[in-house]
């Protein structure tokens, strides 16, 4: 598979993730991954990261990865070399100190220009596979904060920027539908929308992360929207 790379160094490596792809294995398919191709291209860093136990007991090896973005979320994720590296950026992450924004097209046109969703994430009382951030989610509650900025809306849509401050699991899904403003062609969080502005994917994607190396360098990744945005986005303009 060819994936691209947007960014490499001695210790880490940026790639613009396809949407489709899943970043490791879940232990019940085998269907190619990210890490797959992490093996095939950097077989050295196979002992990097921190490998993660079923409940059924098996052991899904994760190298070079410290955070990941959904199956069809396309867009910039970032890769350790070695073990020094994946420790530092883990710490940055842990301290909330990693920036990351995504672009998304969401249902609905919002009302207003730029706004937080700041409300806690627990699991959905329905769906074992959904997460929910409205009344009635169980377990335990964990705090999350979305930050947005919209960048057009028309014919029933909205295009934004979202700053996620948390990294909670499918935070940015979660709270666009708790606010009634769902990810278009989200088939876990919206499942009876039909797709919309051309869409046959989760419409999100990761365009830009900041974090500081081993040396204290800032290092800024950008990955180029793809087609499908672009296509949205064009027609968002004609209408």
């Amino acid at each position: 598979m060819q994936i691209p790379i947007l960014y490499e160094d001695n210790d880490y490596v940026a790639i613009n993730k396809p949407s489709g792809l899943v970043v490791h294995a879940d232990g019940r398919s085998d269907n190619y991954t990210l890490t797959d191709w992490i093996l095939e291209k950097y077989p050295e860093i196979k002992d990097v990261g921190e490998p993660i136990v079923t409940t059924d007991g098996k052991i899904i090896n994760r190298p070079g990865i410290v955070h990941r973005i959904d199956r069809e979320t396309s867009g910039v994720l970032i890769i350790a070399k070695n073990k020094k590296a994946h420790q530092y950026l883990k710490e940055q992450f842990q301290n909330r100190e990693v920036q990351k924004k995504y672009n998304a097209f969401v249902y609905g046109e919002l009302k207003d220009e730029d706004g937080i969703i700041s409300r806690p994430i627990g699991r959905s009382k329905n769906d074992f596979r959904l997460w929910s951030a409205q009344r009635g989610a169980r377990g335990l509650m964990r705090e999350a904060e979305t930050y947005y900025t919209v960048l057009n809306k028309g014919d029933g849509f909205s295009y934004i920027e979202v700053l996620p401050k948390t990294g909670r699991t499918h935070q940015i899904r979660v709270h666009f539908k708790a606010i009634h403003y769902p990810v278009v062609c989200d088939r876990l969080y919206a499942p009876k929308r039909p797709c919309g502005l051309g869409f046959s994917r989760l419409a999100l994607h990761a365009s830009k992360i900041s974090f500081t190396n081993i040396e204290g360098k800032k290092i800024v990744i950008e990955a180029p929207l793809p087609e499908d945005f672009s296509n949205a986005i064009a027609n968002m303009k004609s209408l």
